[in-house]
């Protein structure tokens, strides 16, 4: 049985508000392929209700309320590929066909999806913790340069309002805040679940952690963009980090 896509869905399993609604940019394929499969179906193990909104309407941030505001948090991906390597070749040339959308039209999703839905579930119930996830945000999670804008970013989060990244494999980090979510934490608080990132004031940062050069710093030199990376890089070894 596939997850809950409308209140229909939701009727027939009996349940009146889902715990999660997850926002994603591919065609929805309930298939370990696709990342968003595998996490919703773990949720579901683990006794959560999940219901799955597959490219809304990004012209219209209501139609992420399809299935209602959820109890515990909105997830949101991109989906298993980049949004702009989704729209445009190494050319910048818009692409005639995405082969993750219905059909391979291209278009259902907007570009930068993943920023542009967390914004839409922040204004749709902003009282709701908003959760992103996926290749997109992952490789965004720092500041970075964009070769579509020809200019180095900041960190995903400060675009989409995101209050809490997942990055790489997520299967551990969703379980535990969907715990703690579950059992009344404030998503402010979560600050020590492994795999994820979150915005704080520089005097809030943990003691002992490593500090990148700033974005103010990365802008201005590219040795020290270079040198904020290879600290990314090598921190983020499982073994040696």
């Amino acid at each position: 049985m596939f997850m809950p896509i409308s209140r229909k869905d939701m009727e027939e399993r009996g349940i009146d508000r889902l715990d999660f609604v997850y926002i994603i940019g591919d065609a929805y394929v309930d298939h370990p392929s696709f990342g968003a499969a595998i996490i919703s179906r773990l949720l579901e193990y683990h006794g959560y209700t999940v219901g799955i909104i597959a490219q809304p309407d990004h012209t219209d941030p209501k139609s992420v309320l399809r299935l209602g505001a959820p109890r515990l948090a909105w997830l949101v991906t991109a989906g298993n590929i980049d949004s702009m390597v989704a729209h445009y070749t190494v050319a910048k040339k818009k692409r005639s066909e995405d082969m993750y959308s219905p059909g391979g039209k291209a278009g259902r999703r907007p570009d930068r999806a993943a920023t542009v839905y967390c914004k839409m579930c922040r204004a749709a119930a902003p009282e709701i913790p908003v959760l992103c996830g996926g290749l997109e945000v992952s490789l965004r999670r720092f500041a970075h340069y964009d070769y579509w804008k020809n200019e180095v970013m900041e960190s995903v989060l400060v675009d989409s309002g995101a209050d809490i990244l997942m990055f790489g494999m997520g299967e551990h980090s969703i379980i535990e805040l969907a715990d703690r979510l579950n059992s009344g934490e404030d998503v402010h608080s979560i600050r020590d679940v492994r795999g994820t990132c979150y915005l704080c004031d520089p005097r809030e940062t943990p003691y002992g952690a490593v500090q990148c050069p700033s974005y103010a710093e990365v802008v201005q030199s590219k040795e020290q963009y270079a040198k904020a990376c290879r600290i990314q890089y090598y921190w983020q070894d499982e073994i040696y980090g």
